[in-house]
């Protein structure tokens, strides 16, 4: 019985098949004047020595001023008291030190860290995006 396991077998369906298929796919449309092959992106030689690149190699050109200034930007809006006398960072910072009195235990559902939480970070974020956008678009005299 084991001699029998240790031979090899093959798996009927797979002797003829390839994995790699050779065939192109060919694309008809009315559109189109001559029929198009679908090519392999993958393998189009590029400039960067045969790999394919989807991106450039420093495509989130990180800049520690978007960062620095992105923060502060919103730190400073965010520090108003608007909201009943108290601003939105005021807000996010003392749910925080709320929810961290009972720290085993994590902060419910209902529980208003989760709204200054998102409102906070979602601004934040904003900022950073439009602080990138802004500052590279001006570094590459975009505008």
């Amino acid at each position: 019985m084991a001699a029998r396991m240790a031979t090899t077998s093959t798996v009927v369906g797979l002797v003829s098949s390839s994995l790699s298929s050779s065939k192109k796919t060919s694309l008809n449309s009315g559109f189109l004047k001559s029929p198009v092959t679908a090519r392999n992106p993958l393998r189009i030689a590029q400039a960067s020595g045969g790999k394919f690149t989807c991106f450039e190699r420093d495509w989130l050109r990180r800049d520690l001023n978007v960062i620095g200034f992105g923060l502060i930007g919103w730190l400073a809006p965010s520090s108003i008291p608007a909201i009943n006398g108290k601003s939105l960072s005021g807000l996010f910072f003392e749910s925080i030190g709320t929810e961290l009195s009972h720290f085993p235990t994590g902060p419910g559902v209902t529980s208003q860290f989760w709204l200054w939480m998102v409102c906070w970070h979602l601004g934040l974020f904003l900022c950073l995006t439009f602080w990138q956008i802004g500052f590279k678009g001006r570094t590459e005299k975009y505008f």
